[in-house]
């Protein structure tokens, strides 16, 4: 009681001193800079009046194609580091060297040097090859409103593919080592009580192993999706049209530079609290 009593008067004072600092920074903003502040249009760039109908403005699109990239980008990378680290755990000396070149030169890469790289020398070709464009271009108007809902604007669904492939080849990597140390902490009666009841390879990992190892590396996984929607950010240097380059667009053009960013720190603190939020949930049912 004493020790929760002692716990509670600490956070109250750590929330003090930081309200403190924040009206403090307001305070020398407004006085030493002369800033002025303007949140009263903040609102009209969430949602506008056109043509007598209420419709979605510019940091509402980028809110939502930040949530369509992080959503794709969690799916793809979850797929390719489960994917690399069976096989990073495997027997075969050759996939362990193939995993660990690929884990090793991404950690290890800057990912806006990956952007660069993927988008101007590996993307761009890529989707020339596979006519990704072309097929956009004379797709019926009901695929193009699917692309719409689902990805990002037709006009820029190569360019939203090549951000989710390479933050996916990015993210990737990190998911490998998570799974491939969740594997190791299986013992290795499970695999030989999976053969013993006659399951194949594929069928003792689907069912038996990658259960477990989901259910005790979900933390880690949910720390690495709040880092996927933090790092989506960096695809605004490809004109990706999400949340912070909506911001920048904004800021340039409107030069309400505090306002602005606030308004974004605080969209991207509610998506990541919210999955932090539901993850915990989750992860306490699977221990009930």
């Amino acid at each position: 009681m004493i020790h929760r009593r002692h716990n509670y008067i600490l956070d109250s004072i750590l929330l003090v001193l930081l309200a403190g600092f924040f009206i403090w920074v307001v305070y020398r903003l407004k006085l030493g800079l002369g800033y002025t502040w303007n949140w009263k249009v903040i609102p009209q760039f969430f949602l506008r009046v056109h043509d007598g109908r209420l419709q979605m403005n510019v940091l509402t699109l980028g809110f939502l194609t930040t949530i369509r990239l992080s959503f794709w980008v969690v799916l793809f990378s979850v797929f390719i580091g489960t994917f690399a680290g069976i096989l990073g755990s495997g027997k075969s000396v050759f996939f362990k060297l193939l995993v660990r070149t690929y884990v090793e030169f991404t950690r290890n890469t800057p990912p806006l040097v990956l952007v660069f790289i993927f988008y101007f020398f590996v993307g761009s070709q890529l989707m020339q090859v596979i006519g990704v464009e072309e097929w956009v271009r004379n797709s019926p108007l009901w695929v193009k409103d699917l692309i719409r809902v689902l990805f990002s604007t037709p006009e820029r669904f190569p360019e939203f593919l090549s951000a989710v492939l390479t933050l996916s080849l990015y993210e990737g990597a990190y998911i490998t080592e998570i799974v491939r140390g969740g594997l190791l902490s299986i013992s290795k009666g499970q695999f030989e009580a999976s053969h013993a009841l006659g399951l194949s390879e594929a069928d003792t990992y689907v069912f038996v192993i990658l259960p477990q190892v989901f259910k005790n590396i979900l933390p880690s996984l949910t720390s690495q999706a709040i880092s996927v929607i933090k790092d989506s950010s960096i695809v605004s240097i490809i004109s990706i049209q999400e949340l912070t380059f909506q911001g920048m667009e904004l800021m340039a053009s409107t030069y309400l530079i505090f306002e602005i960013w606030i308004t974004i720190t605080a969209l991207y603190f509610i998506l990541t609290y919210t999955l932090s939020h539901l993850a915990g949930r989750l992860e306490k049912r699977l221990i009930r």
